[in-house]
This record gives structure tokens, C-alpha cells and sequence, in this order.
């Protein structure tokens, strides 16, 4: 069987009953990063040599204008293509200007500068990728969720970013990479004056509807202000705020589902930091056995090892204290 995922080995736990799992999954029931339905047979596929799976998949989002689909299934697919190139090189020569092979291009080329050391100077040759995939599918805002990231890395000013961003908004107001990439480069530009970054959150989040992802903004906020400086620069009713947002948010998609995991496990990250417990632990039950390397690895090159000891440590809080400790909202557990 090809192996698509860097998957740790499994954790083996002892079975508890109900009451004393907190209604969790057994460790090594617990998966890292694992692909949806539709991108795990793409990856399969890739790691067999073939691009024709991870081609059709991405040509149907851009078909169906499933913009956050397709901004998350161009990353891992470049996150595979950077350690298995053998199917993307055949892709490049049998089709160059696809504009799906040249969106994953761009995607690659940014991967790759970005953990250089001359991170800069190589970003100012991965610009014509950029262009190239944005003028492929003018609709498309993912090649502009790149060239956001491609200016914060290049430390581009104030007016080069507004134009970028005015053009993301065109094509899609409401598309999550792009605002999550804005708050990103405003953050960097900023040096970490979290109170703007905040605004920037909940004005956005303010405008958009009610399950649209955008209202995980402000938590995404509140992660970074947590890890920054511990949330002191952001008065606390505002990070509580922005956490009873994303749980709202949460509410709308389905029990373990990996869709939805991403912005889940970011939650917890936050809740645990909030010391909200019982709240932690009933994102953890939505969770199910879905964790995402981010942003466990901020914390632990084991971002799977990591996942596992906060789980048992809200478990073990919310079982003894089960009441949440700063204004969160008692929930039931039944979904």
C-alpha cells in the first residue's frame, strides 16, 4: 500500500469505559492530517505515479467554484509533490499550461522558497508562477491567497498588499485563505500589534454570513495573540468572544467530520489557552479522531504525541471541573 501520510506510529491505549474517555476516541484510533474521501484516492494515486486523480480533482473544484476546496487540496497535494515529484513531473510535461498544473506550480515554488534561508530573494523568482496561474482562471482567488503569502514573505509594503487584496475580494469576498493570509501579512507588517490584527478579524467576520469560515478569523486571531504574548495585549472578553464565534461555527458541520477539523483543532488550541475545559473537551468530541499537524506543532516536533496529551489533559479538567471557567458556555453533549 503507498503510504499518503506521515502518519506516527499508533498510540496504544488501554480501553476505558465511556465515562473516563470524556466520549473521545482511543489514541490509536486518532488520525494526522488525514485526507478526505476525495483527496485520499488522488494521493494514492500520486504515490503510484499517476497525476490523473489529483488533475480530475482539482479541475472539479475549479469547475464548481469550490474555492476553499481547492485552496486546501493544492496544498497537500504540493506537500506531497515536494517528497513524491515523480507524478507532478509528468503532469508539467503532458499538460504545462493546465491551469490546475500551474496553480499546484505556484503552490510548490512558494513551499519551497519559504523555507529557505534566502526565503526573499527566491520569492522574487517564484512571481511569474504566480501571475501564470492567476491568468490560467481569472475567477480563481487561490493565486491570490499566494501572492498574499508571497508578500508577506517578501516583505512587501502597504500599497503593493491593498492592490492584492482588493483583487482577492473580487473574486471571492468570502474565500478564508485569502482573509487568513491577509490577517498573516498585517500581523508580520504590523510586528505583532495584535489589537489591529483583532479589528481586522471581527470586521471581517462582522460582515460575513453566519456559516461562512470567516467567522473563525477572530480565533485565529486570538491564537496568535495567545501564543505571542499570552493575550495580554487583547482584552479577555474580546478572545472569549472570538472562541463563542468559532464554536457557533463548529455547530454547523457535522460530527467528526474531516472537513471542518482544521478549524477545530485551532479551537481547542484556543480553548485550552482560554482554560476553558468543558468547552475544549466538547470540540474535542466534534473532533473526533481528526487531528491536524497545525497548531500542534508550534508546541512539539510530535504534532500527533502533542494532540494526544492536551486531549488527556482537558479530559482530565473538564471531569473534575466540569463548568467552564471564564464565561464560556455550558454546552450539552449531544450532537
Amino acid at each position: 500500500m503507498v503510504d499518503t501520510m506521515a502518519l506516527l506510529p499508533p498510540f496504544r491505549a488501554s480501553r476505558r469505559p465511556p465515562y473516563l474517555t470524556g466520549g473521545l476516541p482511543a489514541d490509536d484510533e486518532v488520525l494526522l492530517d488525514a485526507p478526505d474521501d476525495r483527496l485520499g484516492p488522488a494521493l494514492v494515486a500520486a504515490g503510484q505515479g499517476s497525476h490523473g486523480r489529483a488533475a480530475a480533482l482539482l479541475a472539479a473544484t475549479r469547475e464548481d467554484a469550490a474555492w476553499e476546496l481547492r485552496d486546501r487540496y493544492v496544498r497537500r497535494l504540493a506537500a506531497f509533490a515536494r517528497s513524491r515529484s515523480e507524478w507532478y513531473d509528468t503532469w508539467r510535461a503532458e499538460a504545462p499550461q493546465d491551469p490546475d498544473r500551474l496553480l499546484l506550480a505556484a503552490q510548490l515554488a512558494v513551499d519551497r522558497a519559504w523555507d529557505s534561508p534566502a526565503r526573499a530573494e527566491l520569492l522574487r523568482e517564484v512571481s511569474p508562477l504566480i501571475t501564470a496561474a492567476a491568468r490560467a482562471e481569472d475567477r480563481d482567488p487561490v493565486p491570490w491567497r499566494l501572492a498574499l503569502d508571497h508578500a508577506r514573505g517578501s516583505q512587501a509594503g502597504h500599497t503593493y498588499f491593498g492592490e492584492l487584496w482588493e483583487a482577492a475580494l473580487r473574486r471571492a469576498p468570502l474565500h478564508y485563505g485569502c482573509h487568513v493570509a491577509a490577517l498573516r501579512y498585517l500581523a508580520t507588517s504590523w510586528r505583532g500589534s495584535h489589537r489591529e490584527c483583532f479589528d481586522f478579524a471581527e470586521r471581517a467576520a462582522q460582515d460575513a454570513p453566519s456559516r461562512s469560515l470567516i467567522q473563525a478569523l477572530p480565533a485565529r486571531a486570538t491564537l496568535a495573540c495567545l501564543t505571542d504574548d499570552g493575550g495580554t495585549a487583547v482584552a479577555r472578553e474580546r478572545l472569549d468572544a472570538a472562541a463563542d464565534r468559532a464554536i457557533e461555527l463548529s455547530d454547523t458541520f457535522a460530527v467528526a467530520d474531516p472537513w471542518p477539523a482544521e478549524i477545530r483543532n485551532k479551537l481547542v488550541f484556543v480553548l485550552v489557552r482560554l482554560g476553558r475545559w468543558t468547552d475544549a473537551l466538547e470540540q474535542l468530541r466534534m473532533v473526533g479522531p481528526y487531528a491536524t499537524s497545525f497548531p500542534w506543532s508550534r508546541e512539539s516536533e510530535d504534532a500527533l504525541g502533542r494532540f494526544l496529551e492536551v486531549r488527556e489533559e482537558v479530559r482530565r479538567h473538564a471531569l473534575i471541573h466540569p463548568r467552564s471557567e471564564h464565561g464560556g458556555r455550558v454546552r450539552s453533549g449531544g450532537h
